[in-house]
């Protein structure tokens, strides 16, 4: 989420300071990006005596680095981070929209992430969302008024880095034990039901069934959130012979190489990077058309959007890309061209430092 984008800021002359929760994740992502970091637990789900601290810690973040510009995102973090910058005075504040938790819930939980969402947007001086849909959604909901939604290019909050992740020769087959001939299905991401896993494991059922040579090969991590897993289901995966499970990998540029074609069944997305990823290592890709992931693909070029939850649809894609070589390459290709033409990280990333740039030395002048 953050790869390059500290890195860039920093080098175009920002002084970045990373706030997140403690862990490997917040010291490995400030070490790769030569960023300062303070470590400050904030909980994921409703705590409200926790957040209560978490809000007067960071308050006291702000009053002691002074930033001139903050940019906050996910629900919790941003609700708490953009209501201590209003209330430390921070000159610009910024709520980075990544997608909507509110849509993978309902009843009474969905209400109180929908006011978040709002009180969020009310405290920050504008509302980045990292794509047109999700865009229009943010809009559809009332989380802000639409002068205050901002949209950059095309959408993706990092973009890609095309030369990284490009197509070739990968090893991967060979480590995990995945037959050269083998049709491999990729996904890459959490594990968890709002990306659909279930029904991807139960596509795979048909899928392997008409086609013995077909396995799937899951880059991921059984996240243990609102949305996990079942335990039948996390035992599928470990169990199943033609099912290939890596866990964490923090390179997976190899691991795109290692795939026929790319399949993302989400139910909510911001902007999937993990389909940008795919896109430039030349993979065609099934995704839905739920918000965010309808916006990574161009339907019938680059890959093909179905239904969030309904497995006969993964099913039928797949086996429609898996019989026809000639279709998963033009479209692998036409995925590379476009992800070239408006998802360069250089290009993406250039943006966002000049409209912070822009924003700070506007909030100087007044």
């Amino acid at each position: 989420m953050l790869a390059g984008r500290l890195r860039a800021l920093r080098e175009a002359g920002f002084e970045v300071t990373l706030v997140c929760s403690p862990g490997p994740l917040l010291e490995r992502t400030a070490l790769a990006e030569g960023v300062r970091s303070i470590a400050l637990p904030i909980e994921r789900g409703i705590t409200p005596w926790r957040d209560l601290h978490s809000f007067f810690a960071l308050c006291n973040v702000l009053r002691t680095v002074q930033p001139d510009l903050v940019e906050f995102s996910t629900p919790k973090a941003g609700l708490l981070g953009t209501l201590a910058a209003r209330f430390c005075g921070t000159p610009v504040r910024i709520y980075f929209l990544r997608g909507l938790k509110m849509e993978g819930v309902r009843g009474l939980k969905r209400w109180f992430l929908l006011q978040a969402e709002k009180l969020a947007a009310a405290s920050a001086h504008l509302v980045l969302c990292n794509s047109p849909s999700l865009r229009g959604a943010a809009l559809a909901w009332h989380i802000a008024q639409a002068e205050k939604l901002h949209l950059l290019g095309a959408g993706s909050s990092n973009g890609v880095d095309v030369e990284r992740f490009c197509p070739g020769a990968s090893d991967l087959r060979q480590q995990l034990g995945i037959a050269p001939e083998a049709f491999v299905i990729g996904f890459v991401g959490r594990l968890t039901r709002d990306k659909g896993i279930p029904e991807l494991l139960c596509a795979f059922g048909a899928i392997h069934a008409a086609e013995p040579s077909a396995c799937l090969l899951l880059i991921g991590w059984f996240d243990a959130s609102d949305d996990a897993l079942s335990e039948a289901d996390k035992r599928r995966i470990l169990s199943d012979p033609a099912i290939y499970y890596t866990g964490f990998m923090a390179d997976t540029a190899p691991c795109y190489r290692a795939m026929d074609l790319l399949v993302l069944p989400s139910w909510r997305e911001g902007f999937p990077n993990v389909v940008l990823e795919a896109a430039a290592s030349a993979l065609p890709v099934v995704t839905t058309l739920s918000t965010g992931a309808r916006d990574a693909v161009l339907p019938e070029v680059t890959g093909l959007l179905i239904p969030p939850g309904y497995p006969e649809a993964i099913t039928e894609s797949v086996l429609r890309l898996l019989r026809n070589e000639p279709l998963r390459h033009s479209m692998g290709s036409a995925a590379r061209a476009w992800v070239i033409e408006h998802f360069v990280n250089q290009h993406v990333l250039a943006m966002i430092t000049e409209l912070y740039r822009e924003l700070i030395e506007h909030s100087q002048k007044n």
